[in-house]
C-alpha cells in the first residue's frame, strides 16, 4: 500500500498518530517536498511501514526521537534535502537502506549500534562512511562469532555447480544435522551460546544457509572517503599524538618566555629586539596552532567521523589554518629580515649614517604583518580552503587561483631560505679573515650561522618539496604521511628560534637574570650580570676615547657582537648606576 502527500507547503508537522488506522498492509509514505518542520512523537503509531520518503522537505530541521516509536519499520528511510541535525534515537533498528544525500546539517549519526539491519547508507559526507566500514548486520555478527566451523561447509558449496545447490529444504536440513553435530546447551545457565537463546523457531524456519550465511550481504556506503579525508583521527599515528604535546609546550613556553623578557626589560628597545619580539610572537601563534590541533585530536580520538565536519566547516579549523599559515610566514618574513639586518651592521659596520633605525624597521616589518594577515585571510574568501583537511591547512588546489595561491606561498618560503643562506655565507666569508677575527671565534661563528641555516633547511626543504610537488597534483605524500611533517618538520624553527636567536645569548641571559632578581630570585647572579656588563661598558669606552680611527680590531669586534650581542648599550648610564648597590 502507498500513500504519497507532496506539494503542500502549507503543512509544518505532523503529529500524533497522524497515520493510525489506515490499514495493516505494508505502507509506503512519500511525504516529499512539503512544508514539514517538525515531526511528533508517535506521529508514525500504529504503521508497518516499508519505506518512509522525507526527501526535499528544505524546512524539515527535527523528527522527535520517538516519531517512529509504535511503528514497525521503516526498511527504507529517505532524508536526502532536508535540514536535519539529528536522527531519531528510536526506530533505526530495521533500517536497511538508508538515503541522506545533501543533507548538510546532518553532521553528526546516532550510536552505530542502532544501525543493525543496515545494508547500504547514501550519506551526504565521506567521514561518515567510515563508522560504517567494518559495520556489519547484527545477524552477520552472530553467524560470524558463533558458527566458524560453517567456513568449510561454505567452500564445498560454494564449489557446487548452481544446479547442484542446496535449496531451502536441503538447507534447513543441513542447519538441522549442524545443530545435531555440537552439543550446545538448550537452557542459558549450561551454555551461553545456546540456539534457545539467540533464535527462536520462527526465524530459524526462514534461515538459508547459502544465502544467509555463505554470502553474506555486505553494507555499501558512499561517498567514500578521498585522499584528503582518510578513515583516521586528527594526527593519525599515535606517537604524533604524544610528540605533538611535547612541541607545542616547547615553542609556547620558549616564546613566550622571550616576549616576556624582552618587553620587561629597562634597556632600550633596539632593533634587534624590535625583531626578536616579533619572531616570538609569531612563533608563539605556531605554538597555539599545534595546541588547538593536539587538544581537537585529544576530545575526539577514535570517533573523530562525528566531528568531523564540524569541526573541518566550523569556525575552529579556520582559526587554527589562519593561526598557522599567518605565523609560518610572519616567522619566515622576520628571519629575513633579522638575517638581512645582521649582514648589513656587518657590512657597514663603520659607516653610522647606514646604520638601521627603528623608525626603519618598524614600517619594514608592518609591512610584513600586512602580507601575512592577508596570505592567511585569503582562503577565508575562497582562495583555497582550510576546510579541505582534518589539520586545517590550505591544501584546496581545484581552481587555478587557488593553486597559483599555494604556489606563491611556496616559492616565497624558498626565496627567503636562498637570502638567509646567502647572507649568512657573506658573513661568514666577512668574519673568516685570520685579520679581523682569531680561529677559534671564527670556528664559533661558523658553527652557530651553520645551526641557523640547518634548522631553517630542515623546516623548509621537506615541507617545500612535498608541498610543490603537490600543487602541480603530482602528491608524492599522502595525508596521513605529511601529518609527520606537520610535527616533526613544520614546527622546528617556532622550537629552535626562541634558543637559537634569545635564550642562548649572553644579553638575554643577563635580561632574565635582572628580571627575576626584581621578582626575588637570582639576586646574586643578577648582581653579576651588572658588575660585568659595566666592567666591560667602561673598557670599551676608555678604549674608544683613546682610539683615533678605526681599527682591523674594532671591526672584527663589532662584526662578532652582530652576531652574537643583539642586544646593544643601555638606555643611558645613569639609570643602570642606580640600580647598582
Amino acid at each position: 500500500f502507498q500513500r504519497e502527500l507532496c506539494d503542500n507547503l502549507r503543512m509544518t508537522i505532523i503529529p500524533q498518530n497522524a497515520f493510525q488506522g489506515m490499514n495493516n498492509e505494508s505502507l509506503t509514505l512519500k511525504l516529499y517536498k512539503n512544508g514539514f518542520e517538525d515531526i511528533h512523537s508517535h506521529a508514525f503509531n500504529g504503521t508497518k511501514l516499508n519505506q518512509l520518503i522525507l526527501k526535499d522537505n528544505k524546512n524539515l530541521r527535527r523528527i522527535h526521537n520517538d516519531a517512529l516509536r509504535g511503528a514497525t519499520g521503516p526498511d527504507v528511510l529517505d532524508i536526502s534535502s532536508t535540514a536535519l541535525e539529528s536522527l531519531p534515537s528510536y526506530g533505526l533498528e530495521a533500517i536497511q537502506v538508508l538515503n541522506a544525500t545533501s543533507s548538510y546539517s546532518l553532521k553528526r549519526l546516532p550510536p552505530l549500534d542502532k544501525f543493525s539491519s543496515l545494508l547500504e547508507a547514501v550519506l551526504t559526507y565521506p567521514s561518515h562512511c567510515c563508522a560504517f566500514r567494518n559495520l556489519r548486520t547484527e545477524r552477520q555478527n552472530l553467524l560470524f562469532s558463533i558458527f566458524d566451523n560453517f567456513s568449510k561447509e561454505c567452500e564445498s558449496t560454494m564449489r557446487r555447480p548452481t544446479n547442484e545447490m542446496l535449496d531451502d529444504s536441503n538447507s534447513t536440513l543441513l542447519w538441522s544435522a549442524e545443530r545435531k553435530t555440537h552439543s550446545f546447551g538448550t537452557d542459558y545457565e549450561s551454555s551461553p551460546y545456546s540456539y534457545s537463546t539467540i533464535f527462536d523457531d520462527s526465524e530459524m524456519a526462514g534461515f538459508d544457509f547459502e544465502y544467509d550465511f555463505c554470502q553474506p550481504k555486505v553494507l555499501t556506503c558512499t561517498p567514500e572517503p578521498d585522499a584528503f579525508n582518510p578513515c583516521e583521527d586528527i594526527l593519525g599515528y599515535s606517537f604524533l599524538r604524544v610528540l605533538i604535546w611535547f612541541i607545542n609546550i616547547l615553542a609556547i613556553a620558549g616564546n613566550f618566555t622571550v616576549l616576556l623578557v624582552l618587553l620587561t626589560s629597562h634597556y632600550k628597545l633596539t632593533v634587534p629586539r624590535f625583531l626578536m619580539c616579533n619572531l616570538s610572537f609569531a612563533d608563539f601563534c605556531m605554538g597555539l596552532y599545534l595546541l588547538l590541533i593536539a587538544s581537537v585530536d585529544a576530545q575526539t580520538s577514535g570517533q573523530y567521523y562525528n566531528h568531523a565536519i564540524d569541526w573541518q566547516t566550523g569556525g575552529g579549523c579556520s582559526t587554527a589554518g589562519f593561526f598557522t599559515v599567518f605565523a609560518s610566514e610572519l616567522s619566515v618574513y622576520t628571519l629575513t629580515v633579522i638575517t638581512l639586518e645582521r649582514w648589513h651592521t656587518i657590512t657597514y659596520a663603520m659607516q653610522l649614517d647606514r646604520k638601521l633605525r627603528l623608525r626603519h624597521a618598524v614600517p619594514i616589518m608592518l609591512g610584513g604583518w600586512l602580507f601575512s594577515i592577508g596570505i592567511a585571510l585569503l582562503p577565508l574568501f575562497g582562495v583555497s580552503s582550510y576546510m579541505k583537511v582534518s589539520i586545517c591547512l590550505p591544501m584546496d588546489i581545484e581552481t587555478g587561483l587557488s593553486q597559483a595561491y599555494i604556489l606563491l606561498i611556496l616559492v616565497l618560503n624558498v626565496v627567503a631560505f636562498v637570502v638567509i643562506c646567502a647572507c649568512y655565507i657573506k658573513i661568514y666569508i666577512a668574519v673568516q679573515n685570520p685579520e679581523l677575527v682569531a680561529a677559534n671565534k671564527d670556528t664559533k661563528v661558523a658553527k652557530r650561522m651553520a645551526i641557523l641555516i640547518f634548522t631553517d633547511f630542515t623546516c623548509m626543504a621537506p615541507i617545500s618539496f612535498f608541498a610543490i610537488s603537490a600543487a602541480f597534483k603530482v602528491p608524492l605524500i599522502t595525508v596521513t604521511n605529511s601529518k609527520i611533517l606537520l610535527v616533526l618538520f613544520y614546527p622546528v624553527n617556532s622550537c629552535a628560534n626562541p634558543f637559537l636567536y634569545a635564550i642562548f645569548t649572553k644579553a638575554f641571559r643577563r635580561d632574565f637574570f635582572l628580571l627575576m632578581s626584581k621578582l626575588g630570585c637570582c639576586k646574586s647572579r643578577a648582581e653579576l650580570y651588572r658588575m660585568n656588563y659595566f666592567s666591560a661598558y667602561n673598557s670599551n669606552c676608555k678604549n674608544g676615547g683613546a682610539a683615533t680611527a678605526p681599527t682591523k680590531a674594532s671591526q672584527a669586534f663589532l662584526l662578532l657582537s652582530a652576531l652574537e650581542k643583539p642586544y646593544p648599550a643601555p638606555r643611558d648610564t645613569t639609570s643602570h648606576k642606580e640600580n647598582l648597590p
